[in-house]
């Protein structure tokens, strides 16, 4: 394999420049390492000048970061300057593995001037020394004073730390509002801010990369208070809504501290007249969301000395460690799992069904670290979640406009419910065997059919899919605006069980649920608003045709507005959770209204025997993502932009894998922008922001489809290579594609040995290819042809047969879905067809109706391409008969298809 040297590789585009922000630093000291390694062996001039260039390109960033600090980067310098490319290489290596590692969080001697230094940098004190056992952070400043004066203040910043702190912190010093966004936005390590009233907005320097973030989000002020402190207070929540904030002010602090907009700030203090205050005050703002409520109660509990008489024998763990025939259950999950069980929810547990304590305190947490009013811990899956969200919502005869293709737990919810789904179809992406994302003109379609047909009143619902699991996202803010346009008390339920990370990224977060039910609901309340509506009624007139109401980006009017959003998330998808931890996420102004249904179906689906290391495991997944989430999402990004790059551009592996990028995974229409690649080093910077704000779809990056037919493998064989020979593991596949996706857990050594296996294989094809004769090549080549070429039309939901809907004339879809589901319980009233018999030709033909008896879905793709009462087409049989996968749920083929007879004087229509 051959792998190109940071020197090497293009620059980075825009967009995943702006998207992996803070990769930008190692990027750059990784540079600075490799050009440090040819001028150690080299010493030649042109290489010194590109290392002199590097350095000041450097200087742009690390004055927003403590690590590695002027005197070290001074030091450095010197080496430059003074032609010692020896001292220069060992330096720069100590210095960019340090950065790469994070060693300088955990180890006091990473601070040092020198490998001989026993003296820590910059004096810090004592409880540097137990820093590998101490969180670490650090703290922005941004004040008025000179730039003399800034190593005084952070000297007395360190003064006031203490040997007991259960936090150590560095200061960083800016002196303007703008240098501020960009200390935030590009350093991970930032837990809190301190304003110091005096600064000024501008920095001396022009900066694109807050220019992008500008253009993308909303830094407009909330009310008519122009004061450049509340300004740039507002700003940084907008980016990093986790971040505590402090103001210093010489003003009159009472009467700020009594103003609405002092909800900013955690504390407002009078100048600097309590540093110890300010300091303490840091400690527990960070302490406040270091907290986990009913982790550190179950860890207080495990410590106890408890004799258990409830029905949980492996509590406590005796049955197991004394056991001659399991005790290597207890050696290998160790003694803490066991010693934290219990059935019990007294003794300082809580009770996930009626939560008064400890969960219930973690529940609020996790709602205010989303942007949600109400948080309910799950730990049965997203699964149940949904199902949750459906009972609880809707009661039988109520309409929910449904994505067709969404995960089967909506389906079942609707049966559980009773209510009637009105399936709305994505876009198909055929040569590739999957769909996508419903778009926007269908949804309203869906809503201006049930509304002509008087059935508006019944829909209670849209139920969509963000992101689907291929990585289509929606612009939720504007599905949600204009199906609130035409009715206004529109329950929303996005499934984002892939999407919880997105909130840490202050890009992506405006395209979720719950971001973008933030926005809105300030956007609501503005002059604006109402003018829009205002305008947009006087354009349209009373009665607008509905040709006009697709055509038109509608408004809603802001006082009939009823904003109820709900969003589901599996934590355990895409944070630090176990297996089945999952969320439900609310944002609801009837919520008062729904609660008691609510939880009635808590009760009906979630298990009275809940396990503890889950809840647990979402405790502490809030508490990282609220402390550290924002890097580890940047460095995710930052892995499948290179995973992008690398298998892309590769010579060999390009041959027969390719990451589909944006133009493949997302038709023209729906890319306004016309934004291709997120790797596309030609893209511009209106191109770029015009994508991520105003695309109707968006590709998640983290998400990338592997096309593998042209290597000849199809999905779920590709898969299987993976795992049994080289121990690469993911689960979805389609027809001519495998997943990838990126995570927190992810490394760099992730990537290398990704590309390393997709070398391997690519090599053994191109051997294979050429040590054959040309029979082997013309099977391979067809092989490839029937994977790349020759696939099967994607089939729509057809209807629901006449007896299932209200009126069988109406031209709208919604029919009793739990009717038919229930009708298949009695087999006298089912019937049997064996896909390939002659019968379902005849019966297509002539008659009777082949309906389907219950849900029908091969794996992959993973969508239901039959449900309960709906009338088989012949796409649908063709699609069945070309599908080449051995996991179909609901369909026995030794049995053929489950069909619905008509039973005379019994059936409707």
């Amino acid at each position: 394999m051959t792998s190109s040297t940071p020197c090497d590789q293009p620059v980075r585009s825009l967009i995943s420049t702006t998207l992996a922000t803070p990769a930008l630093r190692a990027d750059r000291w990784l540079l600075v390492l490799d050009l440090a390694r040819k001028w150690s062996t080299t010493n030649a001039a042109d290489i010194k000048k590109s290392l002199s260039s590097s350095l000041e390109k450097l200087d742009e960033v690390e004055r927003f970061f403590a690590y590695p600090g002027a005197q070290l980067l001074e030091r450095l310098k010197s080496c430059l300057s003074d032609d010692d490319n020896k001292a220069f290489l060992r330096l720069a290596q100590r210095i960019s593995t340090t950065i790469v590692s994070r060693k300088y969080h955990r180890d006091a001697s990473a601070w040092n001037m020198d490998d001989h230094d026993d003296e820590p940098l910059n004096r810090l004190p004592q409880a540097i020394t137990h820093l590998k056992s101490t969180p670490y952070f650090e703290v922005l400043s941004v004040v008025p004073h000179a730039r003399s004066r800034w190593p005084l203040i952070q000297e007395e910043a360190r003064g006031v730390r203490r040997a007991e702190d259960d936090f150590i912190y560095q200061p960083v010093i800016v002196g303007n509002a703008q240098d501020a966004l960009t200390g935030i936005l590009l350093n991970p390590d930032i837990g809190a801010v301190v304003l110091y009233e005096g600064f000024t907005a501008q920095s001396l320097t022009e900066n694109p990369l807050l220019a992008a973030f500008q253009s993308v989000i909303d830094f407009s002020t909330i009310g008519d208070d122009e004061t450049l402190v509340l300004q740039l207070a507002q700003a940084i929540k907008k980016i990093r809504p986790e971040m505590d904030i402090y103001l210093l002010s010489d003003r009159n602090i009472e009467t700020l501290a009594g103003k609405p907009e002092s909800r900013f700030f955690n504390r407002i203090f009078y100048q600097m007249e309590e540093p110890l205050e300010l300091h303490l005050s840091i400690l527990e703002g960070i302490r406040n969301r270091y907290k986990t409520p009913f982790f550190d109660n179950l860890k207080r509990y495990a410590q106890r000395p408890i004799a258990t008489f409830h029905a949980l024998p492996i509590a406590r763990g005796k049955s197991v460690f004394t056991s001659n025939w399991i005790s290597d259950m207890g050696e290998f999950y160790g003694p803490n799992l066991f010693l934290a069980e219990s059935s019990a929810t007294t003794g300082g547990l809580d009770s996930l069904l009626e939560p008064t304590g400890n969960i219930k305190d973690a529940q609020a947490m996790a709602a205010q670290a989303f942007g949600a009013d109400h948080a309910f811990f799950v730990t049965n899956g997203t699964s149940t979640s949904n199902k949750m969200v459906l009972q609880a919502l809707l009661a039988p005869g109520d309409i929910v406009i449904l994505d067709r293709n969404c995960h089967k737990s909506h389906h079942y919810g609707c049966v559980l419910a009773g209510a009637q789904p009105y399936y709305v179809e994505a876009f198909p992406l055929v040569e590739y065997s999957m769909y996508g994302g419903v778009p926007l003109r269908t949804i309203k379609q869906a809503l201006l059919a049930l509304k002509a047909h008087g059935d508006l009143a019944r829909v209670k619902m849209v139920d969509l899919t963000n992101c689907t699991f291929d990585g289509h996202v929606y612009d939720t803010r504007r599905v949600m605006e204009e199906c609130l346009a035409i009715k206004p008390d529109l329950i929303f339920l996005w499934d984002e069980a892939w999407f919880g990370f997105a909130h840490w990224s202050p890009l992506l977060r405006q395209r979720t649920a719950m971001g973008a039910a933030a926005a809105l609901t300030e956007s609501l309340t503005r002059p604006e608003a109402q003018q829009a509506w205002d305008k947009q009624a006087s354009t349209l007139g009373n009665a607008p045709d509905d040709e006009t109401l697709l055509n038109t980006r509608l408004v809603p009017d802001p006082r009939a507005v009823r904003l109820r959003v709900y969003q589901t998330n599996s934590v355990h998808k895409s944070m630090s959770a176990l297996r089945q931890g999952s969320i439900v996420l609310v944002k609801d102004v009837d919520f008062e209204h729904v609660e008691s249904q609510f939880h009635e179906a808590v009760f009906t689906h979630a298990s009275t025997s809940p396990n503890l290391q889950i809840i647990a495991s979402l405790d502490v997944a809030r508490r990282q993502m609220q402390l550290e989430g924002y890097g580890l999402v940047s460095n995710a990004l930052q892995i499948a932009l290179e995973i992008r790059k690398q298998v892309n551009s590769h010579k060999l592996i390009s041959k027969y894998f390719r990451v589909l990028n944006s133009a493949e995974m997302i038709p023209g229409a729906f890319r306004q922008s016309g934004l291709t690649d997120y790797n596309d080093p030609s893209i511009s910077w209106d191109k770029a922001l015009q994508s991520i704000k105003t695309d109707e779809f968006l590709l998640d990056p983290t998400r990338m489809t592997l096309s593998c037919g042209a290597a000849g493998f199809d999905g779920t064989t590709f898969k299987n290579v993976l795992a049994d020979k080289f121990n690469i593991q993911l689960n979805k596949t389609s027809r001519n594609s495998v997943l990838l996706q990126s995570n927190i857990n992810n490394t760099r050594s992730d990537i290398a040995l990704l590309i390393r296996v997709l070398v391997d294989i690519a090599t053994d094809i191109d051997k294979k290819i050429a040590d054959n004769d040309e029979g082997y090549q013309k099977t391979f080549e067809n092989r490839v042809h029937a994977l790349v070429d020759d696939l099967p039309e994607l089939p729509n939901f057809s209807h629901f047969d006449d007896r299932y809907r209200d009126q069988p004339k109406a031209p709208t879809l919604h029919g009793d879905i739990r009717r038919a589901f229930y009708d298949a319980y009695n087999e006298a009233e089912c019937e049997y067809i064996p896909l390939d018999s002659p019968e379902i030709a005849k019966r297509l033909q002539s008659g009777p109706a082949l309906v389907s008896a219950n849900f029908v879905i091969p794996y992959p793709p993973g969508f239901p391409i039959m449900v309960p009462g709906q009338v088989i087409t012949q796409g649908i049989v063709d699609f069945m008969r070309k599908l080449d996968v051995k996991e179909i749920h609901g369909f026995n083929k030794a049995l053929g298809l489950k069909l619905l007879k008509r039973v005379p004087g019994k059936n409707k229509g």
